[in-house]
């Protein structure tokens, strides 16, 4: 709340231990189904169990201190939980395959992740009750699921991959049952831009020092259509925070090779968010903060001078 006053959000802190992982957070809140955790991850189980309710707890926290810290808060916040198919990918059956492997459990946990999701804003709309909820569903695995390389728990086979229209209809299922906006994150070298605006994304989160010139048509496409765009240009450690045209130049080259005016880039139309390249999860305390603030600063100084 104090970093990002203009676009709070509800941290993940996977350094508290399982529960608050990605998967782990996610699949706490899954609508009738249950899991457990095994040494090889996440598992569909029967009932109820200690790690199930140990990430139900740890989220529970989060959401009493951000009622605390966000009184009287009115305006846009962010929360994040993962996205389908990186759930199908990471979340087992419980003879241990991946449930990508069962279109049964797919269909199921697909649902259930939906249904989770639709509750979970809800409930932050009721804690948090001048928010507008934007959600971020966030697919790390989505590439490796559509280029057909999740294997099975022996590892000698590969899952086919869905076909394009599966692909779009499952993202675009979650979508929907968020109620609002929607940002997909995904920061692989080449995201799949094209399917994430189909599926009705408002905004794709990407790490753009990642992604070359190759993907200049699907993003000119996507901000044209109006799909805002969250730009990762802040590496999350190590890196220098001192020079802030190191994190602007890079939109300010893509915003040229796409052939676009400084209008669409600031100012009430402006369709582009500032992030940090990826997660905060390997950096300090002290460095999130800091990246956090470089990112602010980085966009005020993109704002006042678009076109460098």
């Amino acid at each position: 709340m104090g970093e990002l006053p203009d676009l709070p959000h509800l941290p993940e802190l996977p350094g508290r231990g399982p529960g608050s992982d990605l998967v782990g957070r996610a699949a706490g809140l899954l609508v009738d189904l249950h899991v457990d955790l095994q040494p090889s991850g996440w598992r569909l189980v029967d009932r109820p169990g200690r790690d199930e309710r140990r990430a139900s707890s740890y989220l529970s926290q989060d959401l009493d201190a951000l009622e605390e810290a966000a009184v009287d808060y009115a305006g846009p916040l962010k929360v994040q939980l993962a996205g389908p198919w990186t759930m199908l990918a990471a979340l087992q059956l419980p003879r241990g395959e991946p449930v990508l492997s069962d279109p049964g459990a797919r269909r199921d946990v697909v649902a259930s992740l939906a249904e989770a999701i639709a509750g979970h804003v809800q409930e932050v709309r009721r804690r948090v009750p001048g928010s507008e909820v934007l959600v971020q569903l966030d697919e790390p695995s989505l590439p490796t699921v559509l280029a057909g390389r999740v294997r099975s728990m022996s590892g000698l086979t590969a899952f086919a991959p869905p076909s394009d229209a599966e692909a779009e209809a499952v993202l675009r299922d979650v979508v929907e049952a968020a109620d609002g906006p929607v940002v997909v994150h995904c920061c692989a070298a080449e995201p799949p831009v094209a399917l994430l605006r189909r599926a009705g994304a408002a905004a794709i989160s990407l790490d753009l020092t990642l992604v070359g010139s190759a993907l200049d048509d699907d993003l000119g496409a996507a901000v044209e259509s109006g799909t805002r765009l969250f730009a990762g240009t802040v590496a999350p450690v190590d890196k220098d925070l001192s020079d802030l045209r190191a994190s602007v130049d890079p939109v300010r080259s893509l915003w040229r090779r796409l052939g676009l005016g400084a209008g669409s880039l600031v100012g009430e139309d402006g369709r582009l968010v500032l992030t940090p390249s990826c997660g905060l999860a390997g950096a300090s305390p002290q460095r999130a903060l800091a990246v956090l603030r470089h990112c602010r600063e980085a966009a005020r100084a993109l704002a006042d001078d678009p076109e460098g």
